[in-house]
């Protein structure tokens, strides 16, 4: 049996989970998330848990027993208390800022780069750093891979938008004319 599946999600006060077909609704403060259930996983609400449990023990079956208990609690963790990526951008004369609903971004090149804010995101823009929230949590993971996308960090001295948490690998540059030689 799945180590993670076979855990209980237990549902916190302020969210409301239902099931209807093979569809789970779950509702917080955060917004409202619905969830397709596959037809080889049972989904059992007990009070104030959720046991994912599996019908057979093949092995697509198997495969997804604990995924779908982790996306399970991942949408109610989502509801409940939302997600948050934060980027930071570094690199002189690179500039971000929020207007209406779009994020504007000054890369260095020739024209400022306009990314709409997708519905159910919240982006917020402190000095040099981009904060992504949202309650979905791949949406917020996407978004935030793709603002990364727009400059990614380069080796050498480190300019471009970096998670924070990301460690950059940096490279020597040249080596002046001496060639690296020692007299």
């Amino acid at each position: 049996m799945s180590r993670v599946g076979k855990n209980p999600v237990v549902i916190p006060d302020k969210v409301k989970v239902t099931m209807h077909d093979s569809v789970l609704e779950v509702e917080g403060p955060k917004g409202k998330l619905n969830l397709e259930i596959s037809p080889k996983i049972r989904i059992e609400i007990k009070g104030k848990e959720i046991l994912v449990k599996r019908l057979d023990n093949h092995r697509n079956s198997r495969s997804i027993h604990g995924l779908t208990r982790t996306i399970i609690a991942n949408t109610i963790t989502g509801v409940a208390v939302g997600f948050v990526k934060t980027l930071e951008v570094n690199g002189m004369g690179y500039r971000t800022q929020t207007k209406d609903n779009l994020l504007n971004l000054i890369l260095g090149y020739s024209h400022p780069i306009q990314f709409p804010i997708p519905e159910g995101i919240e982006i917020k823009v402190d000095k040099n750093q981009i904060e992504v929230s949202g309650y979905d949590k791949q949406k917020v993971g996407e978004i935030a891979a793709k603002i990364r996308r727009f400059r990614p960090p380069e080796p050498y001295k480190g300019k471009g938008i970096k998670y924070v948490d990301e460690k950059i690998i940096r490279k020597v540059g040249k080596v002046g004319a001496a060639g690296g030689k020692t007299k």
